[in-house]
């Protein structure tokens, strides 16, 4: 029997249409907007890309959505100059500056400039501080949208086991401390751990982020287990086009695990939905007014 396919874009659908409406109401009530700027070093067409579905679906919901360019040939304190900007800024809630940078730039230094309150990508030192001990904090969007789909599926994770193959500060490391939070027995694997396939099969919620295509097999998965595949990887495909894959080999996992999210269109969509719900809890902290719930 094949598994349930997680639509992890209808399920970004119905959290961007809630956040919409929250919103809508924070500005009825409070008279609040929440704002986004998004900045843009250099002509990435990946990242101009993400920039440009970002900015598209900042204005969707009713924020203000500012977008800073500046050319590849930038300098550190450019970058920096304008993240102050920005921090000063009182109709700026969230700030993201589009990774990767130009290799002149301290990738960690413009992450740490930014203000840990106007910090919905999460990545800042204090966010991932107060992350660790159970404190308020911005999280991540990837992990926070593989926890949402994850208690979607499941409801209640108390008690299950957790694996999380990938240790990489943008989506491993915080998607166990989530799952820890949630009561999960958590493991973290890696590239590098002793017999990862046994490890994999003991998971009741297994969770790839390790950024290689295929990795896990079929046959790592335990018969009914919920697979969370965060890896997009380009494959050479018929015809010498390439094709987007997961970490998973899907047509190998589909036959033994109960529910599995599919690469495209599963984990990818919540990533700018949890982005927005993000910039809405900045905005809410940032004026002192009740959080909406996610």
């Amino acid at each position: 029997m094949s598994a349930e396919i997680i639509d992890g874009k209808a399920f970004a659908q119905s959290v961007r249409k809630r956040v919409t409406e929250q919103v809508a109401t924070l500005k009825e009530r409070y008279s609040l907007t929440p704002g986004l700027a998004v900045v843009l070093v250099g002509e990435d067409p990946a990242s101009q890309v993400y920039v440009k579905n970002k900015n598209k679906s900042t204005i969707e919901a009713g924020m203000k959505s500012e977008e800073i360019r500046l050319p590849k040939t930038a300098s550190q304190s450019e970058v920096l100059d304008v993240v102050a900007r920005l921090n000063s800024d009182p109709s700026i809630h969230g700030i993201l500056v589009q990774l990767p940078l130009p290799a002149q730039v301290d990738e960690m230094a413009v992450l740490d400039a930014i203000d840990p309150a106007k910090d919905v990508d999460g990545f800042h030192v204090i966010n991932t501080g107060r992350q660790a001990v159970g404190l308020p904090a911005m999280v991540p969007c990837t992990p926070l949208g593989c926890l949402m789909m994850l208690k979607d599926r499941l409801g209640d994770l108390s008690g299950l086991n957790a694996v999380v193959v990938g240790r990489s500060n943008i989506v491993g490391k915080p998607m166990a401390s989530l799952l820890l939070k949630e009561s999960c027995t958590v493991t973290i694997a890696h590239s590098k751990t002793k017999d990862l396939p046994a490890v994999c099969r003991r998971a009741d919620i297994l969770v790839a982020a390790v950024g290689r295509p295929e990795m896990i097999r079929g046959d790592w998965i335990k018969p009914g287990a919920t697979v969370v595949d965060v890896g997009i990887n380009r494959m050479e495909g018929e015809n010498g086009k390439t094709r987007l894959v997961g970490d998973v080999c899907f047509k190998e996992a589909v036959d033994i695990a109960q529910a599995i999210t599919p690469v495209p269109g599963g984990v990818g969509p919540m990533t700018i939905a949890c982005l927005l719900a993000n910039t809405v809890t900045a905005a809410c902290r940032i004026a002192g007014v009740e959080e909406p719930a996610h």
